[in-house]
């Protein structure tokens, strides 16, 4: 995580904003990204300046592993003197080494901020989805950590004056609030009480403007008839393809069409609700590549 040199205002990294939030869609599913209506609560990453230094990171971190629904990871948190405000060790697992610079010590209530990046890098390496390049990566991570509902620390942590400021993370802070604009029409959520920068409400304020203007541009303007067409028989297919289960439970069936074992199930997990897909083959044993929960099933 980056935090250096001086604020960078307005929308430069829309497109990869955009890219990204197609991108969590796509890989989550709209049921498992419906999962994360509920933010973070500031109560919950609190950090007293009294409260014991490495307990109170430890405890930030397995709150926001809980809110990532990563139950067996485990995050060991240190401080040290380096550039960047913040950097994660993506191992095998289930042990994560995180080290946080050492301002932090100093400066706690932005811990949650940083772990909320952090943890969000753990949560895509485990799910397998990245950007090429390590500028797109770090701004699809803290898009994502937004759209899911532990961003608004990262814009919180916003704070600028005449002769100081400080930003962390890769997305300015006007995109921070667009992308928590997006989560908050999506989820009927307000961000802006939690918010104690007036700097970071300002910003939040002028997401909001540009992510109410997108929902008044009409769809798919620029992509002529054929796409138009293509667009409607996708999602007709789609609506066919989801029938639902006693219980409520969504599942699909897909074919790539390449012989024996090309149809496949797709079903959510019932731990995180990550969506796994199997061949149809009869009884089955499978683990979930996001939370690690083992099911067996009959497809």
């Amino acid at each position: 995580m980056a935090n250096d040199g001086p604020v960078e205002h307005g929308f430069p990294h829309l497109e990869t904003v955009r890219s990204a939030v197609t991108a969590v869609y796509r890989r989550l599913s709209y049921d498992t990204v419906r999962s994360f209506s509920t933010s973070v609560a500031p109560v919950d990453v609190a950090f007293g300046d009294l409260d014991d230094l490495h307990l109170g990171a430890q405890r930030v971190a397995r709150e926001l592993v809980r809110h990532y629904r990563l139950p067996d990871a485990r995050l060991i948190v240190g401080f040290r003197e380096m550039r960047h405000a913040a950097n994660v060790e993506l191992a095998a697992g289930p042990e994560y080494f995180v080290e946080l610079n050492d301002r932090f010590r100093t400066h706690r209530r932005d811990i949650g901020a940083a772990l909320a990046h952090e943890v969000m890098h753990v949560y895509l390496h485990r799910l397998g989805l990245s950007f090429p390049g390590t500028r797109d990566n770090e701004i699809l991570t803290d898009t994502a950590a937004t759209y899911l509902g532990a961003g608004w620390l990262l814009l919180d942590a916003f704070r600028e004056d005449g002769v100081s400021s400080q930003k962390l993370g890769y997305l300015t802070p006007e995109e921070f609030g667009y992308v928590l604009a997006k989560r908050s029409l999506v989820f009927g959520e307000d961000p802006s009480v939690w918010f104690t920068s007036a700097q970071a409400y300002a910003a939040y304020v002028r997401g909001m403007e540009l992510a109410r203007r997108d929902g008044q541009q009409p769809p798919l303007t620029a992509a002529g008839w054929v796409g138009r067409r293509r667009y409607a028989r996708d999602r007709q297919q789609a609506l066919a393809a989801v029938p639902s289960v006693p219980g409520g439970v969504p599942y699909s069936f897909t074919s790539g069409g390449d012989g024996e074992g090309a149809l496949r199930v797709s079903f959510p997990c019932p731990t995180c609700h990550q969506r796994i897909r199997v061949a149809v083959r009869g009884r089955v044993r499978v683990r979930c590549g996001l939370c690690r929960t083992v099911l067996e099933c009959d497809t």
